[in-house]
């Protein structure tokens, strides 16, 4: 259990801290946050609690499709916001168009062979 929260109070002052950061420097918060600190996190967790090196490569590999269709989400967004959306339906819209693009790199990679 000591363990469980170690992590977790971890990973949630990176989150903390990044947008501490964000708060004062809206660009050094993005590059902050673009990196892949989370995914490096969860890789050391996971190499910690099963040493086990095709997990460790599947988790990898599907990060790495995973992060593909987040990207437009990164557009959206602020062009929603400069055409006048407010905050919540914005993200809310970027979400979406997310989870379908999730749904979406799912079905494309099966269809070539590739499970995640």
């Amino acid at each position: 259990m000591t363990y469980l929260l170690l992590k977790a109070a971890i990973s949630g002052l990176i989150i903390a801290l990044v947008s501490e950061i964000a708060r004062r420097s809206p660009g050094i918060g993005a590059l902050v946050a673009s990196l892949p600190l989370i995914s490096v996190l969860g890789m050391i967790w996971l190499w910690r609690d099963t040493q086990d090196s095709v997990r460790m490569a599947a988790h990898a590999q599907a990060t790495f499709w995973f992060v593909l269709p987040s990207l437009p989400m990164f557009l959206l967004i602020p062009a929603l916001l400069q055409r006048g959306f407010g905050f919540w339906p914005s993200l809310a819209i970027g979400c979406a168009m997310t989870v379908a693009l999730y749904i979406g790199m799912v079905a494309a990679l099966r269809h070539f062979g590739v499970e995640l």
